[in-house]
């Protein structure tokens, strides 16, 4: 496409925005194309406001597009976290075929546990249980080889209760929220508690957010020449935690930007939503409350998993934007995405 082109197809496509976003317009306050997933409501609003003021050239609250960055937590924001992380199943799984394969593993208390689907013993796991599970799975190959194995095992594991695959299991209202900031200049982050490495192995796939984009908690790693080749290999070590206090310090490392809008769904999120709001200009900080046993899972303060506690009241008592999946979603899950026939339990009931 030749310059002229290229301005010309920009400036169309920012005329059309501002038709679209601009506060009382027919596109604002009736069935618009963006955002369909989303019920009309204090929150779809919020969020359309918000896109409107920071893009609108001349305006108080204009945002250049080089900052208008969005970060998202993953866990319960973007996809499912219940009954267990995500992860956390991948590991087990993992952990599984290695002990099936290792008889020295599979004498061990805790990989004996696995094998036999002890329901209570891996409901029960220490935090140092739990670093040596993902010692013993996610340590000793290179990135790209954990990648591959993510991969596969996305392609095959499927949840216990809707027996889809885990990765069709995004929410939609979420995967729309992604593209309609990015239509509208915006640059999406994955900010999570998550392993960044098992984040970006599926992130583009799902989110079309790039592995650059991806901030998550992560391992030590080596570096070293073999034969000629250059590479990383990934340790039994812990490196960075990214949750809570971690979200913000990351934020500035990876990022160098604070957040103009960010989005979570626990006390782990906290800092992260503190962070953003703490800002100056426009800015908008949405909580995602789990209201809804029917379509989904219903939880909040008293939760093993996504405790949202703290968060909660904060949110409240600084008037951030709650979504309610039950009030503000008319759809939680993609529609077109194919159940599977096989359904990966890792030996969890709900």
């Amino acid at each position: 496409m030749n310059p002229i082109a290229a301005i010309l197809r920009y400036a169309l496509l920012a005329l059309a925005a501002l038709v679209l976003l601009t506060p009382g317009s027919a596109a604002t306050q009736s069935s618009a194309p963006f955002l369909p997933s989303w019920n009309q409501g204090p929150a779809r609003q919020a969020v359309v406001s918000l896109v409107a003021r920071v893009t609108r050239e001349g305006g108080p609250d204009y945002v250049p597009p080089h900052e208008r960055v969005a970060t998202f937590d993953n866990d319960g924001t973007l996809w499912v976290e219940q009954p267990l992380y995500i992860q956390a199943v991948f590991a087990i799984d993992r952990a599984s075929e290695l002990a099936t394969r290792n008889p020295r593993l599979a004498s061990q208390p805790l990989f004996k546990a696995i094998l036999q689907k002890d329901r209570n013993a891996l409901a029960h796991l220490s935090e140092h249980e739990i670093g040596q599970i993902l010692s013993a799975t996610h340590a000793g190959m290179t990135p790209e080889e954990f990648s591959e194995r993510a991969r596969h095992w996305f392609d095959r594991a499927a949840h216990p209760r809707y027996g889809r695959l885990y990765k069709e299991l995004t929410y939609q209202p979420m995967l729309e929220l992604l593209q309609y900031l990015r239509a509208n200049a915006f640059k999406t982050f994955i900010v999570s508690g998550g392993g960044v490495d098992f984040m970006r192995a599926i992130s583009m796939d799902i989110y079309a957010i790039p592995p650059e984009q991806v901030v998550g908690s992560s391992g030590a790693t080596r570096f070293v020449v073999n034969g000629g080749k250059a590479s990383l290999v990934k340790l039994p070590k812990l490196g960075s935690v990214d949750d809570k206090d971690g979200k913000p310090i990351n934020i500035n490392l990876h990022i160098g930007r604070r957040p103009i809008l960010a989005v979570g769904n626990s006390d782990g999120d906290l800092a992260m939503l503190q962070y953003a709001a703490s800002g100056q200009g426009a800015r908008l900080v949405m909580l995602v409350h789990h209201d809804d046993a029917e379509r989904e899972y219903a939880y909040d303060r008293q939760s093993k998993i996504g405790k949202l506690d703290k968060a909660l009241d904060e949110a409240r008592a600084r008037r951030w934007t709650i979504v309610s999946m039950k009030r503000d979603w008319n759809v939680v899950f993609p529609q077109s995405a194919r159940a599977t026939t096989t359904v990966e339990r890792a030996g969890l009931q709900e």
